[in-house]
């Protein structure tokens, strides 16, 4: 016989379970409203012969239904040359602070900000300014304005000489009115305090959780105009050295470098690797006489390692010719190339370095010309002295990879580097062996700040000999029957390197993380956004 009472309870619980579900849809509409009414800023009833009618409010959609022959201006062109011309600028509304009879508002564009002043005056009524200090932050929006020199200066504006007096005002795209982070907090220096002494800080998830958001400060608009600039520097000091731009497969049947840290992707009826190079290609290239190559594209390593400079993702900078005598002709071409790349970002992105410098500080980056060139034993013996021994046939751990980048710094004063003749152990089966040191390898690394920025080496060019040191490193060869048979007709003596151009950034610009240097990061544990 059922209990009597505990039918009840059932009962009682199956209603509670219908109260709630209707109690969350009721909330869950109540929601959606919110939002459909947040799609624009709600207009109160204008005032008895509002002046400013027609001169301020919320844009249509824009659907390029029409054109315009206005021209906006950009707010890093705005200074007292300008001074007394009307002008339309379209900026994110970055603070918005009202007083009174007058609304201040700061627009931003990328790492540009100037001040808007919108005053009750003869051709501003009250509601255009209560209208303006109701848009919310991070709002686009459109304003005409007058330009007007400050002579006591802006404070907190880049554009400090001159101010917007505002005569119309346009909401182009609304953002909601709750931020998950504060521009101003996510572009403090780090370590700083506010006015109240307390130590704001956006944590790292938090800023990649919201990245569209964080990627908005003046210092990530800087960091990806400066890697742009690394990229740009490398194209165009390859090209004038006649390399050919090559694209490279990333979809490929073995693993690149014959290890097990690749991602297997199903590929029809088979299986295939996400490629962890594009080394095998670039080689090919070379066997198919195009003398110097390059090319640039993303690299895939399935490493489980979370660190503060490895990514599963990144981009590389990859670079391979051929020579005629030795493989340092290769070497030192890149050691150039990296010079010139150097001075590319002293010289021309100066205003970005200096943005980025405000919000992380670091020691300016220091370089040789040409650059300083150490073999693996003279860097062995370097660090012996301060009592730290690393074996013949030993590759460097992270910790004394950064030791050498110190005592290098302190004995020839540069953070940048060459390391030449690594151990033979430590390299993959393509690299050629020292014809003199069985010990040894014709490979090399470079460094900047102590960490390896580019590994690379003579490559083996002679089909049997490619195949003896596949085998003993114990690869199928039936895996790379088509790599090796691109030796089969004939293949100069060639070189090259790999860069990642997220780390290159990280560390010219002294940070700690490669996270701040790549826009969107793939790590162990991230794949989104």
């Amino acid at each position: 016989m059922v209990d009597k009472n505990i039918s009840a309870d059932n009962s009682d619980k199956a209603e509670s379970k219908k109260a709630a579900k209707k109690e969350a849809k009721k909330a869950e509409k109540a929601s959606k409203r919110a939002e459909h009414k947040q799609t624009t800023v709600q207009l109160d009833t204008p005032e008895e012969g509002d002046v400013s009618l027609g001169k301020y409010g919320n844009l249509p959609l824009i659907r390029s239904e029409s054109n315009s022959t206005r021209v906006a201006s950009y707010v890093k062109d705005l200074n007292k040359s300008v001074s007394g011309q009307t002008v339309w600028v379209r900026a994110r509304l970055h603070t918005v602070r009202a007083r009174g009879k007058q609304c201040f508002i700061v627009l931003r564009q990328r790492e540009f900000t100037i001040q808007v002043l919108i005053n009750v005056s003869e051709s501003v009524s009250k509601s255009m300014v209560k209208f303006s200090s109701g848009i919310p932050k991070e709002s686009i929006i459109d304003v005409e304005a007058r330009v007007a020199e400050v002579p006591a200066g802006v404070a907190g504006c880049s554009q400090q000489d001159v101010e917007l007096v505002a005569s119309q005002i346009w909401v182009v795209s609304l953002s909601a009115p709750q931020l998950p982070l504060q521009i101003e907090d996510a572009s403090r220096p780090e370590k700083s305090e506010d006015e109240e002494g307390l130590n704001i800080h956006v944590n790292q998830d938090t800023r990649l959780d919201n990245r569209i958001l964080d990627l908005r400060t003046p210092t990530n608009q800087a960091i990806y105009r400066l890697e742009a600039g690394v990229c740009r520097f490398f194209r165009e000091c390859l090209m004038k050295r006649d390399f050919v731009e090559i694209h490279t497969p990333k979809i490929i049947p073995a693993a690149s470098e014959g290890g097990a840290n690749v991602f297997t992707v199903s590929y029809f009826k088979g299986s295939a690797y996400l490629a962890q190079s594009p080394q095998l290609y670039k080689q090919m290239a070379i066997a198919a006489d195009f003398e110097k190559v390059f090319t640039i594209g993303a690299v895939f390593r399935a490493e489980d390692s979370n660190t503060h400079r490895h990514l599963t993702e990144f981009t590389g900078l990859d670079l391979e010719m051929a020579f005629q005598f030795h493989y340092h002709e290769v070497m030192l071409t890149i050691g150039d190339l990296f010079t010139e790349m150097f001075k590319g970002l002293r010289e021309q992105y100066q205003h970005e370095i200096s943005i980025i410098n405000q919000q992380y500080p670091a020691e300016p980056f220091t370089f040789l010309d040409p650059p300083l060139v150490l073999e693996f034993n003279d860097a062995r013996k370097l660090l012996a002295e301060v009592g730290v021994d690393v074996g013949e046939e030993e590759d460097f751990s992270t910790p004394t990879e950064k030791l050498l980048g110190r005592l290098v710094k302190a004995k020839y004063d540069t953070d940048f580097y060459i390391l030449d003749k690594f151990p033979l152990a430590v390299r993959p089966f393509y690299t050629m062996p020292d014809p003199r040191n069985p010990k040894a390898s014709n490979s090399y690394d470079m460094f900047m700040r102590g960490e390896e920025i580019l590994s690379g080496a003579q490559r083996i060019h002679d089909p049997e000999f490619l195949t003896q040191r596949a085998k003993h490193h114990g690869i199928d060869i039936s895996t790379i029957a088509a790599y090796i048979d691109a030796f089969k007709y004939g293949c100069p003596p060639h070189a090259g390197g790999g860069i990642g151009l997220e780390r290159v950034v990280m560390l010219y610009l002294g940070l700690d993380n490669i996270r701040k240097t790549s826009m969107f990061p793939r790590d162990p544990k991230r794949i989104t956004p």
